[in-house]
């Protein structure tokens, strides 16, 4: 069996310790994602295994027939032939037994008659082509082929010289090799980056059939939940192995953080009383032995760390300004790029408190249409209607986002923060992976994922009722892409977004569109239910309600037949979700009902209301409760209404 073994092995930055003295076996069976928070040294690790970047102390073991394969996040050469010439060369590790091969039919060919070691060498070009048959090397075009169109290269790409292609392309291209090459391992850092819901769903299929083993580094939860069985955590410059998909390593990691945080206060208050008894009898002659005794203790005690990714951090939108109930209305728009129609007679109507994605492959309109929606594409037919009151705030990865030049990451957010989310700017920009003196950074120097990052932090502070976010998990970390989840999720106004994450789609969204080939369709329910429709589409229990419409009276009973059933039992989830969904609302407001009474009563005390500022800032903070609370409560009632037109 092909395997890498790590036994021992350490690696520094500077006084930073990166991987210290870990050990870690990987073969053709393992199905592993490697885990850590950002800026853990996950990729260095990845590079280790590799072979790319040598560690200052242990050892590597490998066997010497395994192949093992590594996709960067980034770097990529391309060698500028066309697409197909350039993914067969996946293959260039056969050359060498090729040209064996064809050595000793030369050979061969020279002899007349049987001579010593002709058997030997007519048991070695067995073995040669053997090697090549199972390789699929003689199927190498036709195998790209295939990779290529699950990663959602068209056949008319196949002849374009890989030049042509944006640096996302050029990733997927990457990965074909990688894929291609069939090695033993494989070592993925971010394969998903840059591949939509289609391809991404296509890769977690060939994974879950590969032969081989690999190593994942990625930030989708859904699709580490679908590929891997166990799950490698770079802790603390350690590594420990979690059997399990990754929503199982999750709980388990809970539970013993939770423990960490309490050894850890434990700690530093045992730390605090030792210091506190040095500082009071540090120069008092009949405590001095008991002084010293003290100091070497505290010198002795290994310290608990918490990495900063460990903090939890919560996010909450300033209240958006009250809107009507029709927050948006689109009718019969189009949008053609030539004689390419992207968007035709697309019709659509949203209430305030909707969250709607929009769906369809790379390339289907999905961001041409949040453009024409945010007003920055003009060029289209048909009509954008806003409601009353309607501030609408629209983020996208292509927009420059606009940030102050020569100024801090921290004063760039401070200056567009509200007033009373200015002290907790700071827990912010942690959520948002601007952690330490990164906060301390230059505008000028950010990178562009750190400048969307910024952009988007920047958009949500400033108070909207429509947010329209185009990708707004990429350059998010887990923990990061649930505390913005868990925001969105309590955020009162409507959303439109586009997102390549299905976790964050499945947990936000309660409606769909999606595009596909200049047409659109509305599905009313959450993406569970959208992917249930297309499921029973395909497989032909249900149709496809374009094609609907035209069917006869008589054919159309069947079919509704077989959707009452179907629906009954989507209808039956559904409720069950809004009932878990309900007690969660109930339980917040619950909760915010309690901080308030707790501020009114402080409101009596005469500290606070003798001191204007101090009763200034606890009005404040029962506006800002009561808003939360009045918002919760639009959600229960938005719940109940639901529930009472499924139960109709």
């Amino acid at each position: 069996m092909a395997f890498v073994q790590l036994n021992n092995i350490s690696l520094n930055f500077g006084e930073r310790k990166i991987v210290d003295n870990i050990s870690l076996n990987i073969s053709s069976d393992s199905k592993m994602a490697l885990s850590g928070g950002n800026g853990s040294g996950k990729s260095t690790l990845m590079k280790i295994i590799a072979e790319i970047n040598p560690p200052d102390s242990g050892e590597i073991i490998k066997d010497k027939s395994s192949r093992v394969a590594y996709l960067p996040q980034s770097g990529i050469v391309l060698s500028g032939k066309s697409l197909i010439e350039d993914t067969e060369g996946a293959f260039d590790y056969m050359i060498p037994v090729i040209e064996e091969k064809n050595r000793i039919e030369q050979m061969l060919s020279t002899v007349n008659e049987a001579t010593d070691g002709t058997d030997s060498m007519l048991e070695k070009l067995h073995e040669l082509q053997e090697a090549i048959d199972n390789s699929g090397y003689y199927a190498r075009r036709e195998s790209a082929a295939i990779i290529l169109n699950g990663l959602g290269f068209s056949s008319e790409d196949l002849e374009k010289t890989t030049t042509e292609f944006s640096g996302g392309w050029q990733m997927r291209i990457a990965l074909t090799r990688v894929l291609l090459s069939n090695p033993d391992i494989m070592l993925l850092d971010e394969p998903t980056n840059y591949l939509d819901l289609e391809a991404r769903n296509w890769l977690e299929g060939y994974l879950s059939t590969y032969k081989g083993g690999f190593i994942i580094v990625s930030h989708d939860r859904y699709f580490l939940d679908s590929t891997v069985n166990e799950v490698a955590e770079l802790f603390s410059s350690k590594i420990k192995i979690y059997k399990g998909n990754y929503s199982s390593y999750e709980k388990k990691r809970e539970l013993e953080l939770e423990q960490l945080v309490k050894d850890y206060k434990r700690q530093q208050e045992e730390i605090a009383k030792t210091e506190d008894f040095i500082n009071r009898f540090r120069y008092q002659a009949t405590k001095a032995k008991q002084v010293q005794s003290r100091i070497k203790a505290l010198d002795k005690i290994e310290r608990i760390e918490l990495p900063e990714n460990m903090k939890k951090i919560a996010f909450h939108f300033p209240p958006p300004p009250h809107s009507g109930k029709q927050v948006l209305k689109i009718e019969d728009l189009s949008k053609a790029y030539g004689e390419h129609k992207v968007i035709n007679n697309l019709d659509l109507q949203l209430e305030a408190g909707e969250k709607l994605v929009i769906a369809g492959r790379n390339g289907a309109g999905k961001s041409t249409l949040m453009r024409i929606i945010a007003g920055i594409d003009k060029d289209y037919t048909g009509n954008i209607i806003y409601g009353s009151g309607i501030a609408a705030g629209y983020f996208s990865q292509d927009v420059d986002n606009a940030l102050t030049p020569n100024v801090t990451v921290l004063e760039e957010i401070e200056s567009s923060a509200p007033t009373h989310l200015v002290p907790e700017v700071r827990g912010m920009l942690g959520a948002f992976l601007f952690r330490g003196d990164d906060i301390y950074k230059s505008t000028n120097v950010l990178s562009g994922g750190e400048r969307n990052r910024l952009s988007l932090l920047k958009l949500l502070l400033h108070p909207s009722n429509l947010l329209l976010l185009d990708e707004p998990t990429n350059h998010l970390d887990l923990q990061s892409k649930d505390v913005l989840l868990e925001a969105l999720k309590e955020y009162s106004g409507t959303l439109v977004f586009v997102s390549h994450d299905r976790y964050f789609i499945e947990n936000l969204a309660t409606k769909v569109i999606e595009i596909e080939n200049g047409k659109h369709r509305l599905f009313p329910g959450n993406y569970e239910y959208y992917l249930w429709r297309k499921e029973q589409e395909a497989e032909g229990i249900l149709e496809d309600s374009n094609t609907k419409r035209n069917k006869e009276p008589e054919q159309l009973d069947v079919s509704e037949a077989k959707l009452s059933h179907q629906e009954e039992k989507r209808i039956k989830n559904r409720i069950r979700k809004l009932e878990r969904e309900e007690e969660e609302v109930l339980v917040k407001a619950e909760k915010i009902e309690e901080e308030i009474q707790l501020l009114n009563k402080k409101m009596q005390d005469p500290d606070v209301y003798s001191s204007a500022k101090k009763a200034d800032e606890v009005q404040k903070s029962i506006a800002e409760k009561e808003a939360l609370h009045g918002s919760l409560l639009e959600k229960w009632e938005k719940i109940e209404q639901e529930k009472e037109e499924l139960t109709q």
